[in-house]
């Protein structure tokens, strides 16, 4: 509840920074902010502030705040990634303030007991997202992202809502406990056939918000025309929001209908698969590419809540996958934001890397062996964790299929790897980095190595 209370206090003194003339140092009062943040959340481990008011409408356990300490770890790399794009903007306090209440907004889908909590977290988080695709004014493609994303959005909301008011309807709450009593009460068979519409509302809502498959179109687009360090933000932290939402609503409130939603879950996972890894395959801009491959990835945290095993080991395969994908995309951007610089956001834009700057290469070598699940890598251990799962479950066909796609993904990402180091470049000149973004992507790597060398002892760390 801290972390919450502060980082929603530095978004709103982002927005005095201007008018009290010390928006210079406003880069390290958030970094400091999110630190503290950070280290608040993890003080109410064992012992969570309770706010009486909140009761009913928030809830910080454990659950929720290992999410949020993800959430904020991501966000204090990616501050110090994007720090020369805030140095190039005239609205570099806009941006601060827009990009913290985002941020305010995944704390609190991370941490929901009440749908109208949850419809106002994705609200906050949303609406600072669709200004900030949009952010370079003179850029036709940018304004083309910020409008297919609210327009977008905007239809997710509808579902988002309309569900949320067929499940009032019929339990008469929007607390998700006593949603959850009200279907353990019912008889079998005699929940009203509007409830379960809400649920499958609900669903594809939250499918729209992880662009899976058939929900996805909008992806590639706001990606690729979006400022490179937010799609970052969206590729990392609006994505562990939206699945701490979606792990809390589905396995906490809709548990026991499960037999709902589950068979539309696995078809979506399936397409998700196959048509994100087969269209990755088939692009020519870096950006593209990654969105499809999102696309991929949130295949595979979906399959966690498929499995739908309440137990450590499901929110734990959730956790770690969130952080691996985070820390790994949080290098590639950063590294991609700089390769990029000059528009040219083609493969080819990463030819003779390894000439031009060993040092970036290799991290993005890093990155994209995490990102393709290669041994030693976090984003190896990320998908083992979820297909142990899954294995256990009825849907061995999906762990066969998720295979077999990911033979896919080493192509894609193997064409980066390729380009840097046996492709010429077409100029000698060096890849400038400046040092902080040089350690946010060292920092990035060693840690992916690591997630990759001790899983285990990771995953003991949020035990519940």
């Amino acid at each position: 509840m801290k972390g919450l209370l502060i980082i929603s206090g530095l978004g709103i003194l982002a927005m005095l920074a201007e008018i009290f003339k010390f928006k210079k140092i406003l880069l390290p009062l958030v970094l400091l902010g999110i630190i503290g943040a950070y280290v608040a959340n993890f003080m109410e481990w064992n012992n969570g502030l309770s706010i009486s008011a909140f009761d009913n409408m928030i809830v910080f356990d454990k659950v929720s705040i290992a999410f949020s300490g993800v959430i904020l770890a991501t966000a204090f790399f990616w501050f110090i990634m994007a720090n020369d794009y805030f140095e190039n903007s005239s609205n570099v306090v806009d941006h601060f303030a827009l990009v913290l209440f985002a941020i305010t907004g995944a704390l609190m889908m991370t941490a929901f007991k009440n749908m109208t909590t949850l419809f106002l977290g994705i609200e906050i988080m949303s609406i600072p997202l669709y200004v900030l695709a949009a952010s370079r004014k003179r850029n036709m493609a940018s304004n083309e992202a910020g409008f297919k994303y609210l327009i977008m959005g905007s239809f997710a909301s509808g579902f988002l809502l309309f569900g949320i008011a067929l499940i009032y309807g019929a339990s008469g709450s929007f607390d998700i406990m006593q949603i959850r009593a009200y279907i353990s009460s019912a008889a079998p068979g005699t929940l009203p056939l509007f409830f379960y519409a809400g649920v499958v509302l609900l669903l594809v809502a939250m499918l729209f918000k992880v662009s899976a498959a058939p929900f996805h179109f909008w992806a590639p687009d706001v990606y690729q025309g979006s400022p490179t360090v937010i799609t970052a933000l969206m590729s990392t932290i609006v994505k562990t929001a939206a699945f701490a939402a979606i792990l809390r609503l589905f396995m906490s409130a809709f548990g026991n209908v499960s037999e709902i939603w589950t068979v539309i879950l696995s078809a979506v996972v399936a397409l998700s698969l196959v048509i994100s890894n087969f269209s990755a395959a088939m692009q020519s801009n870096v950006k593209r590419m990654l969105a499809y491959s999102s696309i991929s990835h949130a295949a595979f945290m979906l399959m966690v809540v498929l499995a739908n095993v309440r137990s450590n080991a499901t929110v734990g395969a959730l956790l770690y996958y969130s952080l691996a994908y985070s820390i790994g995309s949080i290098a590639a951007f950063c590294i991609l934001y700089k390769v990029t610089k000059k528009g040219d956001e083609s493969f080819d834009a990463f030819n003779g890397l390894a000439k031009r700057n060993p040092l970036l290469a290799g991290c993005m070598t890093v990155a994209m062996l995490s990102l393709a699940g290669i041994p030693v890598t976090a984003g190896f251990f990320a998908k083992y964790f979820v297909l142990t799962i899954m294995i256990a479950t009825t849907y061995k066909w999906l762990v066969i299929l998720a295979i077999l796609s990911s033979a896919v993904g080493v192509y894609y990402y193997f064409k980066i790897i390729i380009a840097m180091y046996f492709k010429p470049a077409a100029t000698e000149e060096p890849v400038e980095i400046e040092m902080s973004q040089k350690m946010v992507v060292i920092l990035t790597c060693l840690i992916t190595l690591a997630l990759g060398i001790v899983p285990g002892y990771v995953a003991e760390m949020f035990a519940f």
